[in-house]
C-alpha cells in the first residue's frame, strides 16, 4: 500500500472517529465527548509502540505485504473481541474494588519507566513461549503456504508459520492492552466510552501500520514519548488517592504535547542516526 493511500485510509478512520465524537457531544454532552477524544488519543498514541513490534515481526520473517494485510485484518478482529472482554472485566473490577485504579496507576508508571530503560535481550525465536505453547497444541509447518493458516500433510492438520505469526501478534496485543486500557481508565471508566474509543483507534491500525512501515525511520524515538504518556496516565490515576484530579482538557493538552514533542525530536535526531528499530533482530522480539 502506497504512503498516499495509507494516509487517505487513515484519514478516513480518523474522520469517522471525529464524526462519532461529534455524535457523542450532541447526544451525551461535552464531558463524554472530551472523554472519548481523550481515550481515542491515548489509544492511538500507545498503539505506535505495538505497531513497531508488528513491523519487526514482519521484517524478521520477510512476510509478503499481501499476507501482512491478512494477518492484520484477523488481528484487528481478534483485538476487537478481546478488548470487549478486557474492558468489561476491568470496569467490573473497578466498580467492585475502586482501589484497583491506584494499582493500575502504579503498573502504568512501572511500564513507562521500563520502556525508557529497556535493553534488548537476544533470545532465539524458536524458544518463544507463545510459539512453544502453540506447538504443544498443534504441529507447525516449516514454510508459509500462501495465505493459508492451516494445511493437511499425510492426513495430519498443521498450522502454518502465518498462523503462528498471527498468534504472536494477538499475544502482543493482549500485553499491550494491559497498559492501554488502564491508561484510558485515567480519563473515564464509562464502558461505552472506553470501548468505542478503543475500537475506533483499532480500526485505523492497519493503515497506520502501512504508513509507519514507510516512515518508521522518522519515528524511531516516539517510544520515549509513549513511555512518558504511560507514566503521566499512571501518575494521574495514582494521585486520585489524594483527591487530586487532572481535568480531561489538561490531560489532552499534556498528551498531545508529549506525542508531538517526541515526533519532532525523532525527525530531527533520526536524520543522522540509525533507527533503533532497524538495529533489532528476530531474537529481540522472541520473548
Amino acid at each position: 500500500m502506497s504512503t498516499k493511500k495509507s494516509l487517505i485510509h487513515l484519514g478516513f478512520w480518523i474522520g469517522m472517529a471525529l464524526i462519532f465524537n461529534a455524535g457523542i457531544y450532541i447526544f451525551m454532552g461535552h464531558e463524554k465527548a472530551l472523554a472519548f477524544l481523550g481515550g481515542y488519543v491515548i489509544e492511538q498514541s500507545l498503539s505506535l509502540d505495538n505497531l513497531f513490534l508488528f513491523l519487526i515481526i514482519f521484517e524478521c520473517f520477510a512476510v509478503n505485504p499481501q499476507y501482512q494485510k491478512r494477518i492484520l485484518t484477523y488481528g484487528i478482529i481478534g483485538a476487537i473481541i478481546l478488548r470487549f472482554i478486557f474492558i468489561i472485566l476491568g470496569v467490573t473490577i473497578i466498580n467492585q474494588f475502586h482501589w484497583m485504579l491506584y494499582i493500575f496507576g502504579i503498573i502504568l508508571i512501572i511500564s513507562g519507566i521500563k520502556m525508557i530503560f529497556k535493553n534488548d535481550v537476544v533470545v532465539n525465536f524458536k524458544n518463544s513461549r507463545v510459539i512453544g505453547l502453540l506447538e504443544k497444541i498443534i504441529p507447525v509447518s516449516d514454510k508459509i503456504e500462501g495465505e493459508k493458516f492451516f494445511i493437511r500433510k499425510n492426513k495430519i492438520l498443521y498450522a502454518t508459520p502465518l498462523f503462528a505469526i498471527l498468534i504472536l501478534i494477538e499475544a502482543s496485543d493482549i500485553i499491550f492492552a494491559i497498559d492501554s486500557i488502564p491508561a484510558v481508565f485515567s480519563i473515564t471508566t464509562d464502558p461505552f466510552i472506553v470501548y468505542t474509543s478503543n475500537i475506533f483507534a483499532i480500526l485505523g491500525l492497519r493503515n497506520m501500520y502501512f504508513l509507519l512501515e514507510k516512515l518508521h525511520n522518522n519515528f524511531a524515538y516516539v517510544k520515549y514519548g509513549v513511555a512518558c504518556i504511560l507514566i503521566f496516565t499512571g501518575i494521574k490515576l495514582s494521585i486520585t488517592f489524594f483527591h487530586i484530579n487532572v481535568s480531561v482538557i489538561t490531560s489532552l493538552a499534556i498528551i498531545f504535547s508529549i506525542l508531538l514533542t517526541s515526533i519532532f525530536v525523532s525527525i530531527i535526531l533520526s536524520k543522522n542516526k540509525k533507527s533503533p528499530v532497524n538495529s533489532k533482530t528476530c531474537e529481540d522480539i522472541a520473548e
